[in-house]
């Protein structure tokens, strides 16, 4: 697995106090599907997973995860486990747009790469944290791979393909809605984007002037053509580690978690809306 790229960069973000700027490494391996670049924080830990994360569809690790990991109550957690952030082909920051007619990867395609990221780095095993887009692939990835994966945080998971009148909705919303306006549909609910608060306008801003926009769609397109995960409870294909599902309350897919959430073993599985 050649390494095509590393370079030393250091996390732009205020520090709490005592805080010292923590080191990252960006890489770029190639893979079956093409190639994917990851960026990873700290230092293996004998015996311990790493957190894996992947992001939404408009979003790149950055926009989806930094706010997360900068929180106060996440220090702890972070000194503690080594972070491998997964950006989708065509989403890290500088990417080139991709010539007309790229075939882009199939979300299933993109969950298989990351086997090709746990082997260069030589990881046996992660804690996956993913949302919208990113949970679908890190769930396709533990049904395919549930001996390397020891607990999920899935966030706004919709484990469904989209049905007929899904699919004609979203057609007609496309004759009518650009772009970043249907993906901030995705990211927010109506309510939220009626306020149209500073968070939205930020975000609006981020995916409207973002330079590899062409590269959006093709993700947001391998999004909506997503295969059912066909989870059943009791049955065969489920998620066998401890999983936890978040979704916000009148998000967008609040019904699609709470579903999600049915067809998983309730013992392995906790909600929090």
């Amino acid at each position: 697995m050649a390494e095509l790229q590393e370079v030393q960069i250091t996390e732009e973000k205020p520090l709490l106090p005592g805080q010292t700027p923590e080191a990252a490494k960006t890489h770029s391996v190639e893979t079956p599907y093409g190639s994917v670049t990851f960026t990873v924080y700290g230092t293996p830990k004998p015996k311990r997973p790493a957190i894996l994360t992947y992001h939404d569809v408009g979003l790149n690790y950055k926009s989806c995860f930094q706010p997360l990991f900068q929180f106060e109550d996440m220090q702890e957690i972070i000194q503690n486990f080594v972070r491998v952030h997964v950006d989708a082909p065509g989403m890290e920051e500088g990417a080139p747009v991709f010539p007309l007619g790229y075939q882009y990867p199939s979300l299933d395609q993109l969950a298989d790469m990351i086997p090709c990221v746990l082997q260069y780095l030589n990881f046996s095993t992660i804690i996956g944290v993913g949302v919208g887009a990113g949970a679908y692939i890190l769930a396709r990835y533990a049904l395919n791979h549930p001996d390397t994966v020891e607990g999920l945080v899935l966030i706004n998971i919709d484990p469904n393909a989209k049905g007929w009148m899904d699919w004609a909705a979203h057609k007609l919303t496309g004759l009518t809605s650009s772009i970043p306006e249907m993906i901030l549909g995705h990211l927010f609910s109506q309510e939220e984007l009626s306020g149209n608060s500073e968070l939205i306008q930020k975000y609006r801003n981020i995916i409207t002037h973002a330079p590899n926009l062409d590269n959006i769609e093709l993700y947001w397109n391998s999004y909506n053509n997503r295969r059912d995960l066909n989870f059943e409870r009791g049955g065969d294909i489920t998620l066998r580690c401890p999983v936890m599902l978040v979704v916000g309350d009148q998000a967008p897919h609040e019904d699609a978690v709470v579903e999600c959430n049915s067809k998983l073993d309730p013992t392995q599985t906790s909600f929090l809306k």
